[in-house]
Formats: structure tokens, sequence, C-alpha cells
């Protein structure tokens, strides 16, 4: 097995850094840095049919992600979650193909155990001995459990008012947790103090390159669950935004394998829930970066993101997509958990039932047509926010 990656760039200025250290952001314009590969000599040497025939899971793309020696990947199973079809509510909505990415079935039920896979596993790699992360809930949980994997002390800092299945799921893989009034920045903001007076390596969304890695990998399993032809579009629930730019970062390199059999790209929209949607600000104000968002509230929790980090990165995937950034209501919300559920029999988080409330509204904007492909992203299981 042998990975492709050869070194990190800033996202902004271009600047290269040596990936065999361990690198945060860009020190001159604090932007996100991103993995880049020999993509001409993967695309000579790699074949995409004997990638789907490998072993199952997100490693299968071992030669794509960023980690040297197979025997540092810290594993328990994630991804090739499921592409299901929505018979039922695409019959209701007047669509010809609904689908649903159902990422719930990764290990800790949601999408966040492929970012943390990638992250610890790099991390572990580069001699990281401890590791430390902000989080609206999900992000914790995954990431304690990849620590406890790994072998190495965790801190999860999460706002006190998380779901308490969050908090309790941290504290059961035994990592350290510190619960704060405010929101995720504040607990970004203690985070980041604490990796910096105690020595802990903060994995924080964008402020470490390796969690896109792990996200991105949604897209490769998105085109191969369309034979390599991908959706009109693709609606994403968007807090921190990593698996947004990540699913189109992989896109971009499949356009570089050469392994597309159409070189349409979808449309990617961002939705957000109305009593938090900076991006959706930002984007209609046709603003380069997101502000912060004063009062956030929201029930999808993974969605009170009041200040993405990578704000520019989001919007530039948004406009280069030809997408759109849409907020939805709570009781939207709800009401698309219950279709989803009833429907359809898929219990998905709040997150996941706001791309269907997305959907909705982009009808209601004139934005779809009838006969498009459409694929919705469940981010993980609504078990998780039973009180």
């Amino acid at each position: 097995m042998q990975s492709y990656f050869i070194y990190l760039e800033c996202t902004q200025c271009g600047a290269r850094f040596d990936s065999g250290r361990l690198q945060t952001v860009c020190p001159g314009c604090n932007a996100p840095l991103a993995a880049r590969y020999d993509l001409p000599s993967a695309r000579r040497e790699l074949d995409r049919e004997q990638i789907g025939a490998a072993r199952r899971g997100m490693w299968r793309w071992f030669g794509l992600l960023p980690v040297s020696d197979p025997e540092k990947i810290v594993n328990l199973g994630e991804g090739d979650t499921p592409t299901l079809p929505l018979p039922r509510l695409a019959a209701r909505l007047g669509l010809h193909e609904l689908w649903v990415k159902d990422e719930s079935f990764n290990p800790t039920a949601t999408f966040k155990a492929r970012g943390l896979s990638a992250a610890v596993s790099r991390a572990c790699e580069l001699g990281v001995q401890r590791v430390i992360i902000p989080t609206a809930g999900n992000a914790g949980g995954a990431m304690a459990a990849y620590a406890a994997r790994a072998g190495v002390p965790a801190c999860v800092v999460m706002p006190a008012d998380t779901p308490r299945a969050n908090i309790e799921e941290c504290r059961a893989y035994g990592a350290e947790v510190v619960l704060v009034d405010g929101l995720i920045n504040a607990a970004a903001q203690l985070a980041a103090q604490r990796a910096r007076e105690e020595g802990w390596f903060d994995l924080s969304t964008f402020k470490e390159p390796y969690r896109l890695e792990g996200k991105k990998v949604m897209g490769y399993e998105i085109a191969q669950a369309f034979g390599w032809r991908l959706p009109d579009v693709i609606l994403y629930p968007t807090g921190g935004g990593t698996g947004l730019v990540g699913i189109w970062k992989a896109f971009s390199e499949l356009e570089a394998l050469g392994w597309l059999e159409d070189r349409r790209l979808p449309r990617m929209v961002a939705v957000q829930a109305e009593g938090c949607a900076p991006v959706v600000r930002a984007f209609e104000a046709g603003a380069e970066a997101t502000a912060f968002w004063e009062n956030a509230r929201t029930s999808a929790s993974g969605l009170r993101v009041p200040g993405p980090f990578a704000g520019r990165l989001i919007l530039r995937t948004l406009r280069e997509s030809g997408g759109a950034a849409l907020a939805v209501s709570e009781e939207a919300i709800r009401a698309a958990q219950v279709q989803l559920a009833g429907l359809e029999g898929l219990f998905v988080a709040p997150e996941g039932a706001a791309t269907l409330a997305g959907l909705v509204e982009l009808q209601r904007r004139g934005l779809l047509r009838p006969d498009e492909r459409v694929l919705l992203l469940n981010t993980g299981t609504g078990l998780k926010y039973l009180e």
C-alpha cells in the first residue's frame, strides 16, 4: 500500500508546507491547510475498480489519504455507508430521483468518525501523545472513541447544553469532559488555551489538515455509488463545513484522476438553521467570508456554529459549484425528520432532516428541475438527540 500524499498547501495563499511535520494553519494568513497528492502518478498507477473491490471501509482509499504507514491507521470500521433511494418522498415531492447517503452507519453513529479516524491516525503517526477538541457534540464522541482506540488521552470541551448522549458518550470512552457556558466558539477558545499551556494537540475543525481528508471520502463513495456519474444536486447540512468542502475536494481529485464518466459536477447546497445561518447570510450578501452570528440557536446542535473557521472555503465551494445556501426553520426540520421516519424508515439526526427541509425550499424557489438527481446527506442518527 502506498500513499500519494506529498505536501500541504494553504487554501488561501498557496504556500506549501512539509507534510512530515505537525502542521496546524498557515502562519501567514491563518487559513486552513489542505493535503495535496501526486495525482498524475496516481492516475497512472491506481485503478478505481481495484479500489472498489478492496476491503471495505474508508481506508481502502489509502493511496488518496494522508497516512504513510498502514500500521498507523486507527480504524473502527468507518466508511462505506449506504446510499439509499427515497422513492416515497420522491413521489410526494414530484422528483424522479431522490437519494440519501446515510452516515449514521459509521462508528459512533455519525459522519464525524471519518474525519477523526484520519486526524487521529495522522496525529499519532507524527508523534502526538494527547488530543483535545472543542465540539458541538458528535465530533467529541468520535474523537474520544478513536483516541481510546489509539491509546492516547483525550479531552473534549463542549457547551454545557450539548445533548446528554454526547456528553456521556465521551465519558464512556474515557475522555476528560469539560463543559463551558456559551457555544462552540467558547469551547474552541478554552481548547486552544489548554493546547498552548498544557501541550495537547488541537483537532478543531479546519485547524489541522486531516479531518478534511477523512470527510472527503464521502465524495469518492458517492461517485462510486452512482457509477462514477455524480448527482445533479447535493444538499449538505453545514455547520463547520468540513464535509461540504471535503466532498467538493474529492470531486476535483476524481476529475484529475480521470475516473468520472461525466465531467458535470453537482451543485452543492449548504443548508443551515434560521437561528444560526452565517453562511447563508454571507452567500446572499455576496461576501467573501462569513461574519459571526450572534445569539445562535437551533435544536440541530451540529448546525449551531456561529463563526465557521473555514467560511471562505465554504462560500468558495458553493460558488464554484453554482450552488446555493438556504436557511430552514425549526418547525421545518422537525417536520422533515418525521417525514423521513414515517415514509422511508429513517430516523435521522435533525441536521440530516434539515437537508430535506432545504430541498422543499429549493423547489419553492424554482431552483430544481423534477428530472434532476438529488442527494441528501444525513450526518447521523436521531437517537443521539433523545432526552
